[in-house]
């Protein structure tokens, strides 16, 4: 079966043992017309994530505008730095749209019968690879844009600013890009601390409830089988020697982060509950393992992005490790 391979012959706790070529895999002519879709999402992220590290904000400008209330050149001069700004925050928003569609794509493929997850992983390598990049996207977003305040200051002042000017009846082209109902929806969004895992959560959530006739284990065994194979593939030496590039051990971490939030939003019981499919001990050990300055972010993922961690039915032990 090409770059998956199965490399224990016994299931030990029950949980799946597998490598997953995440820097190889290349789609099979099954695979082909999703993986297009998918890709020509993906080949934009690496340009949204450039964009948004960039992002510089115009607090100093808004600080003098505010300040200074009757001077018209800095109210013009605020107004005229963030209207950029809020046309590139349009943009990571409807990108984040573009991702929600992909990703339902992907769980289409990847949890339809009769193959169980573990059969789809080993048909559809490459549809498999790019779930983890969407969630690889999706947290490294998420790590930056928690570090950048002005985002939220920014277009807080945009809304304030437009709604006075358009009781001045002044011309507002800028309404012709963000008009209010998607400014409505971009506020919302960037309201969360998380926004793009936010999505790629109420999008799994929305992906269950629309396909009715399809079991929910086959979506929630997919997340915990991928979630198995990162977590013994970066705790086993013997595969992690494998990758090429020393970002494949971040790239699978945040995988494995991003499918255990998925699972505890999609699962009634979420994924910390013992009843689990995710070996949530041996996840958070793995995490732990690594220098902190790379899982720092990661861990507070799940201990604030996910759904079930306070639960009564989550072990002490699960809640200590996290804290």
């Amino acid at each position: 079966m090409g770059n998956l391979l199965k490399v224990l012959t016994r299931e030990i706790e029950n949980y799946p043992h597998f490598f997953l070529d995440f820097e190889n895999a290349q789609p099979t002519e099954g695979e082909r017309e999703v993986w297009n879709q998918v890709n020509s999402v993906l080949q934009d992220s690496e340009s949204i994530l450039s964009g948004l590290q960039a992002y510089k904000g115009a607090g100093q400008e808004i600080r003098d505008a505010i300040q200074n209330p009757s001077d018209f050149m800095l109210q013009e001069r605020a107004w005229n730095s963030v209207c950029p700004l809020v046309i590139k925050l349009k943009k990571f928003y409807s990108f984040s749209l573009r991702l929600e569609e992909a990703l339902q794509s992907l769980l289409e493929c990847l949890t339809c019968p009769p193959f169980t997850p573990t059969q789809h992983l080993e048909r559809e390598q490459a549809l498999a690879k790019q779930f983890a990049e969407i969630l690889h996207f999706t947290l490294r977003f998420d790590e930056l844009k928690m570090r950048i305040p002005a985002i939220q200051n920014d277009f807080s002042y945009y809304r304030r600013t437009i709604s006075r000017n358009r009781i001045n009846n002044m011309n507002l082209d800028i309404e012709n890009e963000v008009n209010n109902e998607m400014a409505n929806r971009m506020s919302l969004f960037y309201a969360e601390a998380t926004p793009m895992l936010k999505t790629l959560s109420n999008a799994t959530t929305n992906f269950v409830t629309e396909n009715k006739t399809l079991p929910l284990e086959n979506t929630t065994d997919c997340l915990s089988t991928m979630a198995s194979v990162c977590k013994v593939m970066l705790e086993t030496p013997e595969y992690s020697s494998r990758f090429s590039s020393e970002d494949t051990v971040l790239f699978c971490m945040r995988v494995m982060v991003g499918v255990i939030i998925l699972y505890d939003h999609v699962h009634p019981n979420g994924a910390f509950n013992k009843s689990s499919k995710i070996d949530m001990k041996g996840c958070i050990k793995v995490l732990k393992e690594q220098p902190a300055d790379n899982v720092e972010g990661l861990l507070n993922a799940l201990k604030f992005t996910t759904k079930h961690l306070n639960d009564e039915s989550t072990p002490k032990n699960i809640r200590t490790m996290l804290q």
